[in-house]
């Protein structure tokens, strides 16, 4: 008898136990572990607007400087001629001073020449014995011809050289043209069409 209600005691104490054991295990396993919360605010952004100015243009209150005034073509020189103090002779120049030259009127005739060096000069003739080829004259009888002379023909005597014949300019007189060119000076019989030009590197006649 007594063995039976220590069997049950037993039995019973072994159930309590159980159920103790399980339930501790139950509440264990029921057990929820919080996350952790995260913030479900979006992350606030500053944006800033870049603002591109264009740059304010500078500008200059100077007054500019007047235009240089226009320049004045230079003159053009004009034949200038002298006159010999006995008769009515022309004298003049060539443009680079290098030549002496005139229309000359003498008792027997009138001719026009002028003198300086030149190159090429023909052989002198066995007549000149003095200075020879240093110009060329033409007269109112043939063709033109070096000259044989001993000193200036063709000069008004003044202490400065006679004034020079611009290029494009003439003299024309006493039946005789003298022309000034770039290639020398030109003189010729406006009756007989003969004449000479003449410069420092070249020369004919005719």
């Amino acid at each position: 008898m007594v063995n039976e209600r220590a069997k049950k005691y037993w039995a019973l104490a072994a159930m309590a136990a159980f159920s103790t054991v399980l339930v501790g295990c139950s509440s264990e396993s029921g057990a929820e572990v919080a996350a952790p919360s995260s913030s479900s605010a979006s992350p606030s952004t500053t944006t800033v607007e870049a603002t591109t100015e264009a740059p304010t243009p500078v500008t200059t209150s100077e007054a500019l400087p007047p235009p240089p005034p226009p320049s004045e073509p230079a003159p053009v020189p004009t034949p200038q001629t002298t006159y010999a103090a006995l008769g009515g002779a022309y004298y003049f120049s060539s443009p680079d001073g290098q030549f002496q030259c005139g229309i000359v009127p003498l008792a027997s005739r009138t001719e026009a020449g002028c003198q300086g060096t030149t190159s090429p000069v023909p052989p002198a003739p066995e007549s000149c014995l003095i200075s020879w080829g240093n110009g060329i004259r033409v007269t109112n009888e043939g063709a033109a011809e070096f000259m044989c002379s001993g000193g200036a023909v063709y000069t008004s005597g003044g202490e400065q050289i006679d004034p020079p014949l611009a290029v494009g300019a003439q003299i024309a007189a006493d039946g005789y043209t003298c022309t000034s060119t770039p290639d020398g000076i030109s003189c010729a019989n406006d009756e007989t069409g003969h004449g000479f030009r003449i410069a420092s590197d070249s020369n004919e006649t005719y």
